[in-house]
């Protein structure tokens, strides 16, 4: 009897839990849809890169010091004059960094790669995919999924699109790893050169994920 009310009162939890969960990620999608649009960038990119990055979870955070669903480094972003730790500036950050790889390389397969490997690492390896198992699952992971999306589009992209998609983003600005934050004026960017020489020398992200198991 005890272990049959134990499973009902989980089983109320979860179904409780789950539509506040399920809008405040569509609420995370919507801000990357807007943000993706307006820098001319494709959404199921960038909903893809956020998927596989945090699971479009803005606490999270890598063995490696990155943060938020776009996973930035708080010096990175501080070059580009954002704040790693503000769910809108993360998601502007990543989407402004993808949009800069593209640019430098060219190809949406590479760009992907100097995100998560760094451009430097591309460069070495002659402009191509760094043979690195992670920088290769990555990349295919998230092509794959753009090929999904234009199948099946995220319901989030037309709502956004069509100005129909109204819910209130949750409060989602996580800890500053330091007592204080310091960052560049807004919209003030360094030089490129200076940009890329930090991040080639950063090393792929890896993002590892605690899962917490019940047993009834």
């Amino acid at each position: 009897m005890k272990k049959l009310l134990l499973t009902f009162t989980l089983l109320c939890a979860i179904f409780v839990n789950a539509p506040a969960q399920a809008t405040d990620v569509n609420a995370v999608k919507a801000k990357i849809v807007k943000h993706a649009i307006s820098m001319g960038v494709d959404p199921a990119i960038a909903l893809s890169i956020a998927r596989t990055e945090s699971g479009f979870r803005h606490e999270a955070r890598s063995s490696h010091g990155a943060v938020g669903v776009f996973q930035l480094m708080p010096s990175t972003a501080r070059r580009m004059g954002l704040n790693p730790y503000s769910l809108n500036d993360n998601i502007k950050g990543g989407i402004m960094y993808y949009k800069k790889m593209y640019n430098m390389f060219g190809s949406v397969e590479l760009a992907l790669a100097a995100y998560n490997a760094g451009p430097g690492n591309v460069k070495k390896y002659n402009n191509s995919i760094p043979p690195y198992a992670e920088t290769r699952n990555f990349v295919r992971k998230i092509t794959a999924d753009v090929k999904r999306q234009k199948t099946t589009p995220d319901p989030i992209v037309a709502k956004v699109k069509s100005g129909t998609y109204t819910a209130q983003a949750p409060k989602t600005n996580i800890p500053k790893a330091k007592a204080e934050y310091k960052m560049a004026p807004a919209g003030q960017i360094v030089n490129a050169s200076d940009l890329e020489t930090e991040i080639i020398e950063e090393n792929p992200i890896e993002l590892k994920l605690e899962t917490l198991t019940v047993s009834i």
